[in-house]
């Protein structure tokens, strides 16, 4: 690893990670002040722990781990590690998942989640990890989209901005109850959820839109934007309200709001088994851009 130095991240590397990340991931979006708030501010249970590697002074791979709070299951970890296209092959990945494999085994965790693209998957592979499922990403320009579906009766839209917070979580925590995965999301904590989404820079809640049952939210789908590109964190309908279009409406919605605020292209992803979703982006138009594995090991 010929003048290479892997060191802690600091906020002061947002943008430069913000923009390593766009260069390897042009399907995700996350901006550089989102980037910020990833590495200022987590649970201090999540034990999180980001390095960055720079080379000739470029910051050339980011690698990140930490434990799952938001799930019953104990000593569940995630992996993050991505590096430049054009150092890759010299040691650094290698060298960032030793230290963070480390990191999880001495902070308790018993498994771990990674992502990998399917030129990561032998390396991937080569440290233990097993495929469990896919995650399509699929993206479509704002500016070509279906006709707006009608609004069902006793259903009234509002954007998010205009909840209280406490009504986004809980219908954020209850939508996420059955969401396709390798541990359960049922223990998300108010305050961290406070912290890490609502008052997180990601989240655009004039963008992002709620369809309300009463003062009850009955679907929401949560807008993070960069610049001229949106991203789907989260789309949801509550159990009781299922059935009837409403996720495909809200997001049909939203969609609209950004193509009127400036924004040209959102992008999502999908888990295979989530057919419902799959179905409503499909009519929405969005078209697969890159498909990652994801892939779990026992420590």
């Amino acid at each position: 690893m010929t003048g290479v130095q892997i060191r802690p991240v600091t906020a002061d590397d947002a943008e430069r990670v913000a923009a390593l990340r766009r260069t390897v991931y042009g399907y995700k979006v996350l901006s550089p002040a989102a980037t910020r708030h990833m590495i200022t501010v987590s649970s201090p249970a999540e034990r999180f722990r980001a390095l960055v590697a720079e080379q000739d002074g470029e910051l050339v791979a980011w690698g990140s781990g930490g434990l799952n709070t938001w799930t019953s299951e104990p000593g569940q970890g995630n992996i993050s590690i991505y590096v430049h296209h054009d150092a890759r092959n010299q040691g650094i990945g290698s060298s960032l998942s030793e230290r963070l494999h480390q990191h999880l085994t001495e902070v308790g965790a018993t498994r771990i989640r990674i992502f990998a693209q399917a030129d990561g998957l032998e390396f991937a592979r080569n440290r233990g990890y097993d495929g469990t499922r896919q995650m399509h990403f699929a993206g479509v320009e704002t500016g070509v989209l279906p006709e707006q579906p009608p609004t069902p009766e006793g259903i009234t839209l509002v954007a998010v901005d205009q909840l209280d917070p406490r009504q986004a979580y809980e219908a954020d925590t209850a939508a996420s109850l059955d969401e396709p995965g390798d541990s359960p999301i049922d223990a998300v904590d108010y305050d961290d959820w406070l912290g890490e989404v609502w008052n997180g820079p990601a989240l655009d809640k004039s963008l992002s839109v709620a369809a309300m049952a009463g003062d009850r939210v009955a679907a929401f789908t949560a807008v993070e934007t960069d610049g001229d590109r949106a991203w789907s964190g989260m789309t949801g309908t509550i159990p009781a309200y299922r059935g009837q279009g409403l996720a495909k409406l809200v997001k049909s919605v939203a969609l609209r709001r950004c193509a009127a605020a400036g924004v040209t292209s959102a992008y999502t992803s999908n888990d295979d088994e989530n057919g419902p979703m799959l179905a409503v982006n499909n009519w929405l138009g969005y078209r697969r851009v890159q498909t990652e594995y994801v892939l779990l090991r026992s420590l």
